[in-house]
C-alpha cells in the first residue's frame, strides 16, 4: 500500500491541499444526489477511500447520515478527524479489510476516486468484494471516476495527460490537479474507463449498474453557487470528464 499516490505523510498533507473544484461542480453534488435517493436520515453511509474527510463531512451535514470514513492510509484519517469531526467513525483498510467493520453494517457506500490508485483488475475486484461485505443485500454503492478518455484538455482542476479512449484498464496515466497556490501537482493513476465498470461490479455481486455523465447544466442548481460563477467551465461544458456509477449488493 505504500505505492499509493497519497500515502504517508506527504501525500496525505498534498491531498488535502487539492482544490478539486471540478469534482465539487461535476462530481460530489451528483453522488450526494444518488444517495439522497436510496439512504434514509440515520442511515449509515461508508466512505470508501476518505481520504481527509472532507466529502464524508458533507455527506454528514447534507444527508443527516451516520457517516463512517475507511481508509488505507493512517495519515489520511488522522487528517480526516481534525477535518471533519462530524463523522462517526474513522476505521483502517488493512490487507483490503476493514476488520473493525461487520458484514452488512452499512446502508450505502460511496467510493469516490479511489480506482485510479488499483494497477489490475483483482484489486479492484478485492476492493468490491469488500465493499459488497460492508453493505446490506440491495444497498448501493456509489462509485466517482474520470474518465480517462478525457486527455488534453484544460478543466478548471485536472488535466488527464497520457490518457486516451485507446488505453487498457489498470494502465498507467498521469492526471495533473490544481493546489490551493495555484500550482498543479502531478499524480500517477491507473486507467479504468467507465465501461468496464459495470462488468467488474456484477463480478463482485453486485447487480443493475448504471452510470450517468453530469454535465455544468445539470450542476448549476445543485452545486454552490459562488463556485459555478467562479469560472467559465468550457472544457467541462464540451467534454464532462466525471462519471457517476451506481449499482446494488446482490
Amino acid at each position: 500500500m505504500n505505492s499509493l499516490p497519497w500515502s504517508g505523510p506527504d501525500g496525505a498533507e498534498a491531498f488535502d491541499a487539492v482544490v478539486a473544484a471540478t469534482d465539487r461542480m461535476l462530481g460530489y453534488p451528483f453522488v450526494l444526489r444518488e444517495l439522497a435517493g436510496h439512504l434514509g436520515t440515520g442511515g449509515v453511509l461508508v466512505d470508501y477511500g476518505c481520504g481527509p474527510g472532507r466529502v464524508a463531512g458533507q455527506a454528514a451535514r447534507a444527508l443527516g447520515a451516520r457517516v463512517i470514513g475507511v481508509d488505507t492510509s493512517p495519515e489520511m484519517l488522522t487528517l480526516a478527524r481534525r477535518t471533519a469531526p462530524e463523522v462517526a467513525e474513522y476505521h483502517l483498510v488493512a490487507d483490503g479489510r476493514v476488520d473493525a467493520l461487520p458484514d452488512g453494517c452499512a446502508d450505502a457506500v460511496m467510493c469516490n476516486h479511489v480506482l485510479p490508485s488499483l494497477p489490475a483488475e483483482e484489486v479492484v475486484l478485492e476492493v468490491f468484494a469488500e465493499i459488497r461485505r460492508l453493505l446490506r443485500p440491495g444497498g448501493p454503492v456509489v462509485l466517482l471516476t474520470t474518465d480517462p478518455a478525457c486527455t488534453g484538455l484544460d478543466y478548471v482542476s485536472l488535466r488527464v495527460t497520457g490518457g486516451g479512449a485507446a488505453l487498457a484498464p489498470g494502465e498507467p496515466l498521469t492526471v495533473r490537479l490544481l493546489r490551493t497556490d495555484g500550482s498543479w501537482q502531478e499524480v500517477p493513476n491507473h486507467a479504468w474507463p467507465p465501461a468496464v465498470l459495470p462488468g467488474l461490479l456484477e463480478r463482485a455481486g453486485f447487480r443493475g449498474p448504471r452510470q450517468h455523465r453530469p454535465t455544468v447544466a445539470e450542476a448549476l442548481p445543485l452545486a454552490d453557487p459562488a463556485l459555478a460563477a467562479a469560472h467559465v467551465w468550457a472544457a467541462e461544458r464540451a467534454a464532462p470528464p466525471l462519471v457517476v456509477t451506481t449499482a446494488f449488493a446482490g
